[in-house]
């Protein structure tokens, strides 16, 4: 559920809504999310018809004709990933890195308080990495902002799956000096049997149970692929092999759960285990099951496999809002951490 907190925000490659569904958790209500993929811009509108959507490359995006995303509390992006530079002289792995220079351009012209950028772990702390990285803190630090980066993973807030994502958080002052990263969350991550189980029975597979039972490990990390490569399916082999000892085809989605006539064995051949749906890899993503997907299995899988899971969102947003509240309010400002 929203949080009755009111801090506004601008959301660029917003994709199927992870990073805007956490922020939204943590306080923050878009003023406008912004995406070129018709798919995603149909997802969110099934579920946040409130929400103004832009259909627009943000290479071409100019917020004069939204005025209402100036001097926002938060911009937040979840770029597409960018390559390291062994890939770069690839044609088609250039446009990420353009994107990345819009969304600075953006930090300039809108003047938010605080930013949040969302990428691969490598672009926090791997030298392939360094010249990206390198323009990124230097043109957030050109604009006045104090920068804190870190690689978090999902698991240890609240996701059943072990996923990696590289943050880049920056604030104005005075907010800075009180902005500290999230803490994992108390207990153990949730494992998949226990996420999917309800779903695993929901048409009477008379193996959900004991499916379940044995699932009792956290799921390796979902990759959706490019919107140029790709299918529907889980990964790459040393991913599929891990979906496998799961009780879990990775080689394909599946178009609902299974049923009563379905069988299974546990240690059976791949092709004789049931596929996850579109939906369960969105649970396990950490969308809540209500959360609805627009588009076909690949277009869809893509949505999922690339979004920011909800929780984690969340996680960082809190620490965001709370910074800019402390801040705001005169209360005591504790120093940051990293």
């Amino acid at each position: 559920m929203p949080s009755s907190t009111s801090l506004s925000s601008l959301e660029i490659c917003a994709g199927a809504g992870g990073l805007a569904l956490g922020l939204e958790a943590a306080g923050f209500s878009p003023a406008a999310l912004v995406d070129t993929d018709e798919k995603a811009l149909a997802t969110l509108f099934a579920n946040r018809p409130e929400w103004t959507l832009v259909e627009e490359d943000l290479n071409t995006f100019d917020p004069k004709h939204y005025p209402e995303v100036y001097d926002v509390d938060l911009l937040s992006a979840g770029t597409p990933r960018v390559k390291s530079i062994a890939t770069i002289n690839r044609k088609d792995d250039q446009s990420e890195r353009r994107l990345v220079k819009a969304a600075l351009y953006l930090v300039g012209a809108v003047r938010p308080r605080a930013v949040l950028v969302e990428n691969v772990r490598g672009l926090v702390d791997k030298d392939d990495f360094a010249d990206v990285r390198r323009e990124i803190e230097d043109e957030l630090q050109h604009l006045g902002f104090r920068i804190f980066k870190n690689v978090l993973n999902a698991k240890d807030f609240g996701v059943a799956q072990s996923r990696e994502h590289g943050f880049f958080v920056a604030l104005r002052e005075p907010y800075a000096d009180a902005f500290v990263w999230p803490a994992p969350s108390p207990g153990p991550s949730p494992q998949v049997g226990e996420v999917l189980y309800a779903s695993m029975a929901s048409r009477g597979w008379p193996h959900a149970r004991a499916w379940a039972q044995q699932a009792k490990i956290v799921a390796p990390t979902l990759v959706g692929g490019s919107d140029k490569r790709g299918g529907p399916d889980l990964g790459p082999e040393r991913a599929k092999a891990i979906w496998q000892t799961i009780g879990i085809n990775g080689g394909t989605l599946a178009d609902e759960p299974p049923g009563p006539r379905d069988g299974w064995a546990q240690g059976g051949e791949r092709n004789e285990l049931p596929a996850l749906t579109l939906a369960q890899a969105a649970l396990l993503q950490g969308f809540p099951s209500h959360w609805q997907i627009a588009g076909k299995k690949t277009r869809g899988y893509r949505q999922v496999g690339q979004a920011v899971p909800p929780p984690l969102a969340t996680a960082v947003g809190r620490q965001i809002a709370a910074a800019l509240d402390i801040a705001g309010s005169g209360s005591p400002q504790p120093r940051a951490a990293g």
